[in-house]
């Protein structure tokens, strides 16, 4: 079991709204889409773990889930529901959608950041460690009860 966090990117502040909505309507479905020049796409299998991260300017995660399926083109049915323009992707199990979401500097407070931990990424599909993955969950769950 491996663990990636799948980043989205607004490159414009009129996009923001759009692009967040877009990424919760994924969570929802349990679909999200994988480009076919994303690092790692060959990588993903199902029971690997993710978060799901919106990044700058937001830098927050909106949830985490569990990898039901390995990269594929969309079905029928999952093109259908699938709220974004990509042709693949991965089928979403045990999704836990975030509210209120959790701030990247929140869960990097709590990371050893001498193994290259940061909250900026280029890329869609970024590789992390179980340690990173946990602490971002737990900072959630302390959230949750807190709210």
């Amino acid at each position: 079991m491996a663990h990636y966090l799948f980043n989205v990117v607004h490159r414009e502040a009129a996009e923001r709204p759009a692009v967040r909505e877009r990424a919760a309507g994924s969570l929802r479905v349990g679909l999200w889409g994988i480009d076919a020049d994303e690092p790692h796409r060959d990588a993903l299998a199902p029971g690997d773990l993710i978060l799901l991260y919106l990044g700058a300017p937001d830098r927050i995660f909106i949830g985490r889930a569990e990898l039901a399926s390995a990269v594929h083109d969309w079905t029928a049915s999952e093109a259908q529901v699938y709220p974004g323009d990509s042709t693949s992707g991965v089928a979403l199990a045990r999704v836990e959608e975030w509210d209120p979401p959790v701030p990247m500097a929140v869960v990097l407070a709590r990371i050893d950041r001498s193994e290259g931990a940061r909250a900026d990424f280029e890329t869609g599909v970024v590789r992390i460690t179980a340690n990173e993955f946990e602490t971002a969950c737990a900072v959630a769950a302390g959230r949750a009860r807190s709210t």
